[in-house]
């Protein structure tokens, strides 16, 4: 048989997944990673730690697969995207802790750049609106912040990358900085259509060039896992971060074709192919998974509160002792009983870019039980969802495309049938589940083992994808639209005047 390992390495938590060649799930470690936060919009990870849970999950996947290292062809890594870290070449220590993709402290240096008359510029080349959520603001907040590292940085003494970079550096003891084109199209300081580096954008942000890693596609050899650490030389085939990875395991290769991840937050993409398509309706346009030098785009949502509400009922309101009750408490109720959570805890994302929201429980009365507002936190994970679709389906229907007719579905809450079918009922169309939810792992995978030979193709991978359930919509278009009516209404009281 053969092997694939991929490194997943997100946001909670950290872990590793051996597949073999047919796609199927072998063997899986996982350990939860902390959160830092420092004080209110600030939210942290200790680089050292996202190592070593990294590298302990990949050691006890390959323990419980029963498998020597030197059965697996490739290693595959897939990554929390915009958190940044910075570290010394040569000790590799971090001069920080890691700015995770959620943290707001950015948003100064960010309001400078649109007021400046920046934004359009930076849109027209990253596809990316200016936010804190990108890399590019947090390093140049590190960089003037943490004392001595904008000297150092200028006299190439530190690194800078996004998770993946960091993975590879530890994972080759220093001897390789890169990334692909997925992770560098998220720091707002890459060229998408030209696939490099843009000297005016740094120029902008004040980021000198040799702090930044070398950009390849997605599928390609990075280098080599030193021996001592996982007991064999491994190549790293494949690198993407998780959302593109994502879309790549759910075998959406063609444009028009999307998927949604319920993860902490949820990410909804639509791959474009290769055409570069603006959005008119507040998403953002960003590099698909490459296995070549053409550049291929998608168009992307990003909801920053999904599941993570999940862990807000059970270590903030204490409602639930345990995620996995968070459904049965939800279902002791036959509907949310009119209240609406709005958890916009660290501002809103797309469609609506609303960086000082804040987040409120609507429709309250006498009669509101913990069980509806635990079932209107959950729904909200949909309400979100299907906010994002929908600007997908009017900005392809402007570029003359089709509105999307399926929406493939993965990530921890895809579990979830109560708010799949939810999902299904406010979008009108299906929703698909696939055999494998682990996709974002499945898509690292898949994208290492066509830079190794073991795939020929996409067609091949085409194959191998398979619906485990299918939620079709039951709501009525008008009941349909009445939510989301109510929906928007909570959102705009979301705002703080």
């Amino acid at each position: 048989m053969t092997y694939l390992l991929a490194l997943d390495q997100g946001t909670s938590s950290s872990r590793s997944v051996v597949f073999d060649a047919s796609g199927r799930l072998v063997a899986m470690a996982q350990q939860e990673l902390p959160q830092i936060y420092p004080q209110p919009g600030w939210v942290e990870h200790d680089p050292m730690t996202i190592w070593r849970t990294q590298l302990a999950t990949a050691r006890k996947a390959l323990q419980k697969a029963g498998l020597a290292a030197g059965a697996v062809r490739a290693v595959g890594i897939t990554n929390q995207r915009e958190t940044t870290v910075v570290w010394h070449r040569r000790t590799g220590r971090p001069i920080h802790n890691a700015m995770v993709w959620q943290d707001r402290r950015a948003e100064p240096a960010c309001a400078d750049l649109r007021n400046n008359g920046h934004a359009d510029t930076i849109r027209a080349k990253t596809g990316l609106l200016v936010d804190a959520y990108f890399s590019g603001t947090k390093l140049q907040w590190l960089l003037d912040n943490v004392p001595g590292a904008r000297a150092q940085a200028e006299n190439g003494e530190l690194a800078f990358g996004t998770v993946d970079s960091w993975l590879m550096w530890n994972l080759t003891h220093g001897q390789v900085h890169a990334t692909d084109v997925s992770n560098a199209s998220r720091t707002m300081l890459f060229n998408v259509h030209t696939n490099q580096w843009d000297d005016e954008l740094l120029a902008l942000l004040r980021i000198p060039r040799a702090l930044l890693p070398q950009v390849l596609p997605s599928s390609a050899c990075f280098g080599e896992v030193a021996p001592d650490l996982l007991g064999h030389a491994l190549p790293i085939g494949g690198v993407a971060g998780d959302q593109q990875s994502a879309l790549f395991g759910q075998a959406c290769f063609g444009a028009g074709m999307a998927k949604n991840t319920y993860g902490t937050g949820c990410f909804m993409l639509m791959h474009t192919g290769r055409t570069f398509q603006a959005s008119h309706n507040g998403l953002l346009t960003t590099s698909a998974a490459q296995t070549g030098p053409q550049p291929e785009f998608a168009l992307e949502g990003s909801v920053f509160v999904g599941g993570a509400v999940v862990q807000w009922l059970r270590d903030g309101l204490r409602a639930i002792e345990d995620s996995g009750q968070v459904q049965a408490l939800a279902e002791s109720v036959p509907d949310a009983g009119g209240v609406m959570v709005v958890p916009a805890f660290t501002g809103l994302g797309a469609p609506y870019w609303q960086a000082d929201a804040r987040g409120t429980i609507t429709g309250l009365t006498r009669g509101s039980t913990v069980a509806h507002i635990a079932r209107a936190a959950l729904e909200s994970i949909a309400f979100q969802s299907a906010a994002l679709l929908q600007a997908m389906g009017r900005d392809a229907v402007t570029a003359g495309g089709a509105a999307v007719s399926e929406l493939r579905v993965d990530g921890g809450a895809c579990v979830n049938d109560l708010l799949m079918q939810f999902q299904a009922d406010l979008l009108g169309v299906a929703v698909v589940r696939p055999a494998v939810v682990e996709t974002t792992a499945l898509g690292a995978a898949y994208l290492a083992g066509l830079a190794t030979g073991v795939y020929h193709g996409t067609d091949e991978l085409t194959h191998l994808w398979r619906a485990e359930h299918r939620f079709e919509p039951t709501l009525s278009p008008d009941r349909a639209q009445a939510l989301m009516a109510r929906w928007d209404r909570a959102v705009r009281q979301t705002v703080q005047e």
